[in-house]
């Protein structure tokens, strides 16, 4: 057993009252403190953030969502957010993201249908139905088609023996297999493409960063030292800026 592969963890003593108090004094007045935002989000593991929404509102009477979108922009505010989703939340936001949005995002089903646990897709199933008033397999039997649909619904289904379905040689089914025969390689490989190229797919970054932070992003990103070369610190240091970035980096742990 390699232990924990994370990179965020507990936060000894943390109070998610004294916590509040800190995001609201950033908030309050003129200007943000995006600093103290940054330094209590990326030193608390999810289980620490999400309670944050319940104790604000207790405090303040205000919802901890709104008063964040109120004071941050762009790709920083899209991180925070997610970072303040519990994480089936926020895969089952991501998978009705990539069904509804222009054009199947294919990958990104991949991606989170391909590498959670059996209890974890069940656990994204029930939510994705009780937010979105449709099941999860019949989202994307509405939105893909051939072998891809059968995969996929297989996979949402809980997953099973990919092989079995896989007679067809189909590109996305190769990257599924992938996934699931080195998941860290996989991710490692999912960033370098988010930022390869003019543009960032801050989307894919902004998840994959979030859902693995607690995970095996240790693992990715010696993965990623061994495919490309260079950390994943300096990569990510490279192509994003400023609030983002230092969030980001937070994430990623190190700078190996």
């Amino acid at each position: 057993m390699k232990g924990y592969r994370g990179t965020i963890k507990d936060f000894p003593g943390a109070d998610p009252l004294r916590d509040v108090e800190v995001l609201r004094k950033a908030m309050k007045g003129f200007g943000t403190d995006e600093n103290a935002i940054i330094e209590l989000l990326g030193s608390r593991p999810n289980k620490q953030r999400v309670p944050l929404k319940a104790a604000y509102k207790t405090t303040y009477g205000k919802d901890l969502v709104s008063d964040l979108k109120s004071e941050l922009r762009g790709n920083f505010e899209s991180l925070v957010l997610a970072m303040l989703k519990a994480p089936a939340h926020f895969d089952a936001s991501e998978l009705r993201e990539a069904i509804s949005g222009a054009g199947t995002d294919e990958a990104c089903l991949i991606e989170i249908l391909s590498s959670r646990s059996n209890a974890e897709i069940r656990e994204i199933t029930k939510i994705y139905k009780a937010e979105y008033g449709k099941s999860l397999e019949d989202a994307i039997s509405g939105d893909t088609s051939g072998h891809f649909r059968r995969l996929l619904v297989s996979l949402s289904q809980v997953q099973t023996l990919i092989m079995c379905i896989v007679s067809n040689h189909v590109p996305s089914v190769y990257f599924s297999v992938k996934c699931i025969k080195n998941t860290p390689a996989y991710f490692a490989e999912r960033l370098h493409k988010a930022m390869q190229g003019a543009g960032t797919k801050d989307r894919t970054l902004i998840r994959i960063m979030v859902s693995r932070s607690e995970v095996d992003m240790l693992d990715i990103r010696q993965e990623y030292l061994r495919l490309y070369g260079m950390s994943l610190y300096t990569a990510i240091s490279g192509d994003t800026s400023g609030d983002y970035k230092k969030l980001l980096l937070k994430l990623c742990g190190g700078s190996d």
